[in-house]
């Protein structure tokens, strides 16, 4: 079962990163865009490289740290994915209003990805034996 979690950890974390790389360049910022936010297409460049570098970790790496990280970073997306979705919660500090009340394809696709990816890594964590639990 352990190799069963780690492969759909990284496969939903692999659909994550690549969705958003793919929609980073449609998130720039509009004219001006020197409002003191970080830029749109900035934060799902760095959403797409913390996913695909927490679906490595958990390939080369099964432990319960990775596991972790990997549901941290799928956890947070599907969190943002579905609030962005249903409320328009604005600029929250240096990150831009990005509410978008549409549903197409690819957010789909991040989301299934995301969800798998979340709860893999959360049995994962907690089934996977700590490090002084391995070698009797």
């Amino acid at each position: 079962m352990g190799i069963l979690l780690r492969l759909l950890t990284a496969a939903g974390l692999a659909a994550d990163a690549y969705v958003h790389w793919q929609f980073a360049p449609d998130m720039a910022p509009g004219p001006g865009g020197s409002d003191g936010t970080i830029p749109g297409d900035d934060l799902f460049r760095a959403q797409a490289v913390l996913a695909a570098v927490s679906g490595v970790l958990v390939l080369a790496w099964a432990r319960k740290w990775t596991y972790a990280v990997a549901f941290l970073v799928a956890g947070s997306a599907v969190g943002a994915l579905l609030l962005y979705y249903y409320v328009d919660v604005g600029q929250l500090g240096p990150i831009p209003a990005m509410h978008d009340p549409a549903w197409y394809t690819e957010k789909t696709i991040s989301l299934i990805g995301e969800g798998i990816a979340t709860l893999a890594a959360a049995t994962a964590f907690l089934t996977t034996p700590r490090p002084s639990q391995e070698h009797p």
